[in-house]
């Protein structure tokens, strides 16, 4: 109820009426090999559906960065979430690399996006994908996922390679984006 509830009061930062479900969840992270991720990044967690699933893959040494700046999902992130790996901000995701340094981590491994690109305004998409390719490391991936293939040129722009694949099964259906520099 909260994720409409938010979603009505501010169409610009929250871009789905319902949380993302679990065979999204799998498009997004379910390749990632998380024996060899040191830090993962999220970016928009919402409720944070993807962020306790990646929590339980992770490594007892691994660290994890999330940056939600709607209040209410993040007073419900700082809640639900009590884990001495994740650090979880209320600030927006073009400072990850204030926010790295701070973890004192050189680059993020991945970074998992569920934020809504396509209503947010021209610069702040252009600030936080130039912060998400300078703050990844080489061999690393940046997943968005989107309802729409509107994000698809912009990405193409940023990264080296984007690969698209498709969760019919969420609401609604979603196109996933792994990109990597």
């Amino acid at each position: 109820m909260s994720f409409i509830t938010e979603f009505f009061k501010n169409k610009s930062e929250v871009g789905a009426v319902a949380p993302s479900s679990k065979f999204l969840g799998k498009k997004m992270y379910g390749g990632i090999n998380f024996s060899k991720v040191k830090c993962i990044v999220e970016f928009g967690p919402g409720t944070g559906v993807f962020t306790k699933e990646i929590i339980k893959r992770m490594n007892p040494d691994a660290c994890m960065l999330v940056f939600e700046t709607n209040p209410s999902f993040y007073i419900k992130l700082k809640q639900e979430i009590v884990d001495p790996r994740v650090v979880i901000l209320n600030e927006s995701a073009e400072k990850i690399g204030e926010y790295l340094a701070l973890e004192n981590q050189e680059k993020a491994d991945f970074i998992i996006s569920s934020l809504p690109l396509t209503v947010f305004p021209k610069e702040l998409k252009e600030s936080i994908l130039k912060s998400a390719v300078e703050n990844l490391s080489k061999n690393g991936q940046y997943i968005q996922f989107q309802y729409s293939l509107n994000a698809h040129k912009l990405l193409k722009e940023k990264f080296n390679s984007v690969k698209l694949a498709f969760s019919l099964i969420n609401m609604p259906p979603a196109f996933v984006y792994k990109c990597s520099i």
